[in-house]
């Protein structure tokens, strides 16, 4: 192994690193760097290989985006170099170690014009964390992109955005908006990865993530066919679907990695197997309807990922929506009453617990129940979205517990505390999607509600075999561990 670069070029973005699994031997890992195009291929060096040229995966905006599939051994100094940097890897993950989620990681509206003094304080935490007590993996369960303003992106788009719902079909897709839009998608990336403690830790921490409404549109999936199926929308999902691959996934459109089991792509939900426990990241939104979570694809693939986790090992599976939640159907069944399309339901009938996500709700909990129960397998979940931090437990029927962990968001401004109150006192009523299984959420360590409206993240922690969570508060600080 040698102790100075090969070469070094003019990076404008990365590396990124994406786990793809790891046993006692070797890390599997993917890496992803950006250049201006026309310049040299960025040269990997890792441990226990030769150096090789990254792939060029695609050339968009001036710009180069390579990658390339890696491994590197286990070893307590392991790392690799590219562009004259040296970056080392935690890649031993057989014993103690800690696993990092995030989510939310923008706002609505103005994200772009937010100072990355305040919109990026708790990256900058979790990068310090690391420094200190580096983390393994880094997990984001959703909304790592807020791409809503994509519509702003051209002057028809924002003309169709701003038509009524049976106006939307009408207007056409053409070159010019997907250039546009493709732009924004592309540029809006770069911006993210580029800030400084997302990049510390991009190029150390490999991730996993998976995608929610915001990384497409607000409510994506969730909203009556006219606008879901409009040429408009169809072609905002195509042109984040291809950032999403390359920036979020790490590959190549053309050749997902194996933690993708859909070969096609219908489904990007991914699985991943480590030493004593495995992550499962199902998607929920490339197949959603309003009536559908996920399709035949995504089911499929993520119940065979349940198959593949060695029996007793712990699963940890990443729901970019909560699978345990207060009973939201009340909400729901209240909107219904007024006639049109209501300003949140969509945001209602995105979660699990919408009635007309019911049997699939019940398909999820069933499949995790199994998991725990029958194969001996720890369960835990852990999720985004609703801009707070709480957490749930489900009672399984030998008298184990499904553990919820909600960690949001790491950038989302905090939501008004009424919010947080109205949930609380919503959860209160209890709910049984399986019968005698009851969810009960509670609150944090040391909080005094069961939601918390603060911006935060989540950090498991394995240690002696035994799996512990906290979460990091922006204004109460670090919590008390909760035990797993």
């Amino acid at each position: 192994m040698s102790t100075t670069p090969l070469h070094a070029s003019a990076l404008v973005a990365g590396p990124i690193l994406y786990a793809r699994g790891a046993d006692a031997a070797a890390v599997r890992l993917g890496v992803v760097a950006v250049t201006r195009q026309g310049a040299e291929a960025p040269r990997l060096e890792a441990d226990g290989a030769d150096a090789v040229p990254l792939a060029l995966r695609a050339e968009l905006f001036g710009h180069a985006v390579w990658g390339a599939e890696f491994v590197l051994p286990v070893g307590p100094e392991t790392g690799y170099w590219l562009d004259g940097r040296r970056f080392p890897v935690v890649t031993d993950l057989s014993g103690d170690l800690a696993v990092g989620f995030v989510s939310c990681n923008g706002q609505e509206n103005g994200d772009e014009a937010r100072s990355h003094e305040d919109r990026d304080v708790m990256w900058r935490r979790l990068a310090a964390e690391h420094r200190t007590r580096p983390f393994a993996l880094l997990l984001h369960g959703g909304d790592q992109l807020y791409a809503d303003e994509a519509v702003d992106a051209h002057a028809e788009t924002r003309r169709w955005a701003d038509l009524p719902i049976d106006g939307k079909p009408a207007v056409a897709w053409t070159p010019d908006m997907e250039e546009a839009v493709r732009g924004y998608f592309f540029r809006r990336y770069l911006a993210l990865i580029r800030q400084p403690a997302f990049a510390e830790l991009g190029a150390r921490v490999p991730s996993l993530m998976i995608w929610d409404d915001h990384d497409i549109f607000d409510g994506w999936g969730s909203h009556p066919v006219g606008l879901q199926e409009s040429p408009v929308a169809l072609g905002l999902f195509r042109a984040a679907r291809e950032m999403f691959v390359l920036f979020q996934i790490g590959a190549d459109p053309a050749a997902l990695p194996a933690t993708c089991r859909d070969r096609t792509g219908t489904s990007f939900s991914q699985d991943a197997l480590f030493p004593g426990f495995s992550v499962l990241l199902p998607d929920l939104r490339s197949e959603r309807t309003p009536g559908r979570v996920m399709g035949d694809e995504g089911w499929t693939a993520f119940e065979a990922g349940l198959a593949a986790a060695p029996g007793g090992d712990r699963r940890i599976v990443v729901s970019s929506v909560p699978a345990l939640g207060p009973r939201l159907s009340l909400v729901e069944a209240l909107l219904d009453l007024y006639p049109g399309q209501q300003q949140y339901e969509d945001d209602l009938r995105d979660q699990w617990q919408s009635r007309g996500h019911r049997a699939e709700w019940v398909r999820l909990l069933s499949s995790l129940e199994r998991e725990a129960v029958e194969r001996g397998g720890p369960v835990t979940v852990v999720s985004g979205e609703i801009h707070l931090a709480t957490r749930g437990e489900m009672r399984l029927r030998d008298g184990s517990s499904l553990h919820q962990l909600v960690a949001s968001g790491i950038t989302h401004p905090k939501p008004p505390a009424a919010l947080g109150l109205g949930l609380g006192l919503l959860s209160r009523l209890g709910h049984s999607p399986l019968p005698r299984r009851p969810i009960r959420l509670k609150r944090l360590p040391g909080q005094r509600t069961v939601y918390t409206a603060e911006r935060n993240y989540l950090v498991l922690r394995r240690r002696a075999g035994h799996w512990t969570a906290s979460w990091e508060l922006e204004d109460s600080g670090r919590t008390a561990e909760l035990g797993l």
